[in-house]
């Protein structure tokens, strides 16, 4: 199953009727307009329609991402908007079940195999995504692209290549990243349970993490009281949130150009 994953996954990630360039791909992050023909069957901003907002939480391990996550889902469902919670890698299909025996060092993979599953799992659900989005539900999602390109890289692996796989998926309307150092990470319960979990490896995983900033990036103190940071993250959200199902905001793609 791995080698069927690893042979046939850029057909999957770089379709041709959307003609994406793999060799263009740039360290900035360019985000492209879906526009609707016959390829893609996609909006375009003349026919613009309110949708749920996509919020992604990223930033270290142990930065706090999943209990903000669980606020803030908490937060807007009481607000009355339709919210969902999502995470990557999402452990209950079949990709997601290998990568989990991965990050438990139940199982060992080649780097870039990892990486690849990592895509997947996240191609798995993009269909599903954009239905909800478009149906009027936000999701909240704890990791996403982000995170599998900054962990890949660190490990030694081009960033283009991490990037290419990629192409195609939805670009978030809001990046929330919990900047919190790895010393004090560290210091968090259950730190060290999973693989990636060493204070130097998380150090390279941040340097990434900052080549990867775009204008849809907002840092957050994850060092902060728990409730300051909640705070702040409830005022970027729900600007977006009220922007996406009232005026409405054409889907991008992530990193195409």
């Amino acid at each position: 199953m791995l080698v069927l994953v690893s042979r046939s996954f850029r057909a999957l990630a770089v379709p041709r009727s959307l003609n994406y360039p793999v060799q263009s791909l740039k360290r900035s992050s360019v985000r492209m307009e879906i526009g609707r023909n016959l390829s893609s069957g996609l909006t375009t901003e003349s026919s613009v329609k309110p949708r749920g907002a996509l919020i992604v939480l990223e930033g270290l391990d142990r930065s706090g991402k999943s209990t903000q996550c669980a606020k803030l889902l908490a937060f807007l469902k009481g607000l009355g908007h339709p919210t969902e919670l999502w995470r990557f890698p999402d452990r209950e299909t079949s990709v997601g079940q290998m990568i989990s025996a991965y990050l438990s060092n139940k199982s060992q993979l080649d780097d870039r195999t990892i990486h690849l599953l990592f895509s997947a799992n996240r191609w798995e659900k993009r269909s599903l995504m954009e239905e909800k989005l478009r149906t009027g539900t936000t999701l909240i999602v704890d990791r996403y692209s982000y995170s599998g390109v900054a962990f890949s890289s660190a490990k030694g692996l081009s960033i283009d290549w991490c990037k290419a796989p990629e192409i195609g998926l939805l670009a978030p309307d809001s990046v929330l990243y919990l900047d919190i150092s790895p010393e004090r990470a560290a210091e968090r319960g259950g730190y060290g349970d999973e693989r990636y979990e060493r204070v130097e490896f998380q150090k390279k995983v941040a340097d990434f993490y900052q080549t990867l900033r775009d204008s849809s990036w907002k840092v957050i103190d994850a060092g902060e009281a728990m409730e300051e940071v909640e705070k702040k993250i409830q005022e970027v959200v729900l600007d977006q949130v009220k922007e996406c199902s009232t005026e409405g905001k054409p889907l991008i793609l992530l990193w195409s150009s």
